[in-house]
């Protein structure tokens, strides 16, 4: 497989390359839907379109993104949503919202289809296929910048020089694959640092799972050769590296080496157990991705093979939103289309059923990659068989999530009977606080809805406000509260984009909900359930937790309550986040330094200075011409470093 290489300049960003042309039609006192007034604000567009590729944006009154689409003739494709007996009933409650449209032209119709992703990622529109995956792909990095290039796990922009080998399902694939690297090439995984500082071979030597290059036991020659041996492995020709691991253990055992030899032995039995634990076989297939798509009861799930060199790289399940009176196959395409947003398309596409646009799509991602790509429906052989084995997969993960959605279903109408809510709640939202002594203060917020954590829309507040005295608790839940339900009155008060909860569980009894009444008291809101979860009077006993009602009653539930348990999990989870953040400022503050509120003080000044004084309180002590003296520090900079201890 030729691997993607970091130097390679990324597909210019395709927004980036057009002007876009604004065409709004506004109606006084037409903010709700209406039929008859969108299709005229489509037509007071239409006027000005041209018959060329490109991709348009419906909006609502106050400017949100409904729906991106994209045309290979904007006049012709947009001119069909005045034609309001022939739309779907999905389509004519978009139309009924629309009062204006953006207008973006192309080159051609494949440019019109990658920027149509990258605006359906961007704004989430209502009436697009969504692929809601927060998860980014894990990668093998073989590093390209180091004597002895080091292997390792990457996610993220792919910055660093070398070879990327992926996209792999999961971090559990990628971290089991790096394992039998290590024990089959030895490579090194350590950072630069580490291994420039080390006088003796680490632990990893010693269990055979690196070369040691960082002490001299193997040459810069010798490495480049177990380097070689990799790039082979992970472009797929094990048979090869198979092959030559085996001549060298018997060279070995005929020169009476046999430690080289047993350690050539354990290299061959790590290859056959990566050759033995390929879930599926794809022998022959090279590099390809193999999708399939399922439907019941309304829901979509797709699953995805990713085939490296011949080789499962794991399989992951997705369940797009907005699905419902889609063709499967437009979800499908539509899907493919945002998934290669963020992953290198291979060479080889599988589906399960043709795709309307199939040769538009190959084309766009081909464009996209820099190299050919093939869009087929296999129909005999090993592909059919990897297809019908997707489909297999399809099918039990879209059946697993269903009954998980049947028992979150009963659950969230179980909570709405115990807090007496109108209906199963939507969207959930759990507080807690998290300090030591009133330091590193900080508020945090999880939320949770029917399908699980929604963690894209976790919230950490940074306790700020003068007035919050440190370690005062219900004034850090008034503040975080307050902050809280004051921008959402301010961004959404109309209260129709999903953002306002239906619940709100907070970490606390008697005091907190009563803090928290009195900021909903004071923003004038009035609708909005809050219960408090305290521990009880046994803290360390689960299941004893109380349940502080707005109205004053307080209960507990039997300790073996589903409800129970699953309220339990969102405290749980609210914990969890709070202390993780708070973590991450505590050390972010213990690796400041005073000198960090200097102005015009990088880190390397800021190096120089404390390498030279040795402590912050010597450099604020330092008289003027010391600081002259102190090397890379010139003297503007010393005197910008003086003025700001002294000239107050």
């Amino acid at each position: 497989m030729p691997p993607s290489k970091a130097d390679r300049p990324d597909q210019p960003n395709a927004a980036s390359r057009f002007n876009e042309e604004a065409q709004t039609y506004t109606v006084r006192g037409a903010d709700k839907p209406d039929l008859e007034t969108g299709v005229a604000a489509i037509r007071n567009v239409l006027a000005t379109l041209p018959a060329r590729p490109g991709v348009y944006r419906m909006q609502d009154s106050r400017g949100e993104v409904l729906y991106v689409g994209k045309a290979r003739a904007l006049k012709n494709r947009v001119t069909n949503y005045t034609q309001v007996a022939r739309l779907s009933k999905r389509l004519q409650r978009m139309v009924a919202q629309t009062r204006g449209m953006t207008i973006v032209t192309t080159n051609n119709e494949a440019e019109a289809l990658l920027l149509e992703a990258q605006l359906i990622k961007r704004y989430r529109p209502a009436y697009n296929v969504l692929l809601r995956d927060d998860k980014s792909f894990p990668f093998i990095l073989l590093r390209a910048d180091h004597d002895f290039p080091r292997i390792q796990k990457h996610r993220g922009a792919r910055r660093a020089k070398g070879n990327y080998y992926g996209p792999f399902a999961s971090a559990g694939s990628v971290n089991n694959t790096l394992n039998a690297l290590q024990k089959l090439f030895l490579l090194r995984s350590c950072t630069d640092s580490f291994f420039n500082n080390r006088d003796r071979p680490c632990l990893l030597y010693q269990i055979k799972r690196c070369s040691a290059p960082c002490v001299g036991r193997i040459d810069e020659a010798g490495y480049a050769e177990l380097v070689a041996d990799a790039k082979e492995f992970l472009a797929g020709k094990s048979t090869r590296v198979q092959e030559k691991l085996g001549v060298q253990m018997e060279e070995a055992s005929a020169r009476l080496d046999f430690e080289h030899a047993a350690l050539l032995r354990d290299r061959l039995r790590a290859l056959t157990f990566i050759q033995g634990t390929q879930a599926i076989n794809a022998e022959g297939v090279g590099d390809a991705d193999i999708f399939a798509l399922a439907c019941k009861e309304g829901v979509i799930g797709i699953q995805a093979f990713f085939i490296r060199g011949g080789q499962n790289w794991g399989h992951r399940s997705f369940f797009p939103q907005h699905t419902n009176d889609v063709p499967e196959d437009e979800v499908l395409q539509s899907f493919l289309v945002q998934f290669y947003e963020e992953v290198p398309p291979p060479k080889n596409i599988f589906v399960d059923r043709d795709l309307g646009e199939s040769a538009l799509l190959a084309e766009a991602l081909g464009e996209r990659a820099g190299h050919r790509v093939a869009i087929s429906v296999p129909q005999r052989g090993d592909r059919r068989r990897l297809i019908e084995q997707a489909k297999r997969n399809a099918i039990e993960a879209l059946e697993r999530r269903l009954a998980e959605s049947t028992t979150q279903a009963k659950l969230l109408r179980e909570v709405a009977d115990l807090f007496e809510l109108d209906g199963p709640p939507d969207r959930i939202e759990v507080y807690d606080n998290s300090h030591i002594q009133g330091t590193n203060a900080l508020g945090a917020m999880i939320v949770a809805g029917p399908e699980g954590y929604r963690k894209n829309q976790y919230r950490k507040f940074n306790i700020k406000r003068k007035e919050t005295a440190p370690g005062d608790d219900y004034a850090m839940m008034r503040e975080v509260l307050t902050r809280r339900f004051a921008r959402a009155q301010s961004e959404d008060p109309d209260r129709d984009r999903g953002d306002w909860p239906d619940l709100v569980l907070l970490d606390g009894g008697k005091g907190q909900l009563s803090t928290a009444m009195e900021v909903l008291e004071d923003l004038g809101i009035e609708d909005v359930c809050m219960v408090g979860v305290a521990k009880g009077p046994h803290h360390g006993r689960e299941g004893r937790e109380v349940f502080h009602m707005m109205d004053g009653r307080e209960f507990t539930l039997p300790v073996n309550s589903p409800t129970l348990f699953y309220l339990q999990r969102l405290r749980d989870e609210v914990h969890r986040f709070a202390i993780g953040a708070h973590r991450q400022k505590r050390a972010k503050a213990m690796g400041a330094s005073p000198l960090d509120d200097v102005p015009g003080i990088g880190p390397s000044r800021k190096k120089a200075l404390l390498m030279h004084f040795g402590t912050a309180r010597a450099v604020r002590n330092a008289s003027l011409e010391d600081l002259q003296r102190a090397p890379g520090v010139s003297k503007g900079v010393a005197r910008t470093v003086y003025d700001f201890y002294h000239a107050r």
